[in-house]
């Protein structure tokens, strides 16, 4: 990845997404080689300075009886001087301008846990940012809402990697969804790297069919151009094989025509 990247990490399950977060978190150490953020080695890193430099949003978000400023506040803890035992002025001056950016403010004296599933999310998000990392770390942070706060956060993720230059790394399993907001996608199958590139590159159906096992169909979205990945159910394809369609080894099982033509 170079800087200012936002890159999604796919691949079906047991492929080694989550490994990888955990090697580059450090709660794994690699077998062989390194990983490295700004040339420095994150394996002895000192735990502060990984703090300072990494942000993590899960898909999972504890829902605790600390109110919503107190728990972005704890993005400030990285920063913290020894025997300093309250946030400065500029911590929560700075926990604020994030809670406002992300649209949790107005809950600032509630209780976490009684925030919605999107909400508690925009939360994370907004103590990640109060980090004021230099990578964001995205671990499925969409996997449990609704369109609607999907695109909410991913827009609001988008509008930070493009205004601020923040990296972005996600994890994601929602193909349609990397392909939209990604600009590198990572593809990984059984631990290994299968292939790397633009959404465009990656998000091909020989490609998908051969990593996912499942025969898909890929056409550009008619708005952004990029690829977007149309399931194929079972008893489509029986149906087809009944009635004997053929196609050769280059195309795919469908194809949309044009009808303007």
């Amino acid at each position: 990845m170079t800087k200012g990247d936002f890159a999604g990490i796919i691949g079906p399950n047991g492929s080694g997404k989550s490994t990888l977060m955990k090697l580059l978190l450090g709660d794994l150490k690699p077998s062989h080689g390194k990983m490295v953020l700004d040339g420095k080695n994150l394996g002895i890193m000192p735990v502060g300075e990984k703090a300072r430099k990494i942000a993590v949003v899960t898909q999972r978000i504890e829902e605790t009886s600390m109110s919503v400023l107190e728990y972005v506040l704890l993005g400030r803890l990285p920063y913290r001087e020894m025997f300093q035992f309250f946030e400065k002025k500029q911590d929560v001056a700075k926990a604020r301008r994030y809670m406002e950016l992300t649209g949790v403010l107005k809950y600032s004296d509630q209780p976490l846990s009684s925030l919605s599933g999107g909400e508690r999310q925009l939360a994370a998000m907004a103590r990640a940012l109060t980090q004021e990392p230099d990578l964001l770390l995205l671990d499925e942070p969409t996997s449990q809402l609704d369109i609607s706060h999907q695109v909410q956060i991913l827009d609001l993720v988008r509008m930070l990697n493009c205004e601020l230059g923040l990296t972005v790394l996600m994890i994601i399993h929602d193909l349609n969804l990397a392909s939209t907001y990604c600009n590198r996608l990572i593809l990984l199958q059984n631990g290994r790297l299968y292939t790397q590139g633009i959404p465009s590159e990656v998000l091909q159906y020989q490609i998908i069919e051969e990593v996912y096992n499942t025969v898909v169909v890929t056409r550009p979205n008619p708005i952004t151009g990029r690829p977007t990945v149309f399931l194929v159910p079972r008893d489509e394809i029986e149906k087809l094989a009944r009635e004997r369609r053929t196609y050769s080894d280059n195309e795919p099982i469908f194809k949309f025509e044009d009808e303007s033509r």
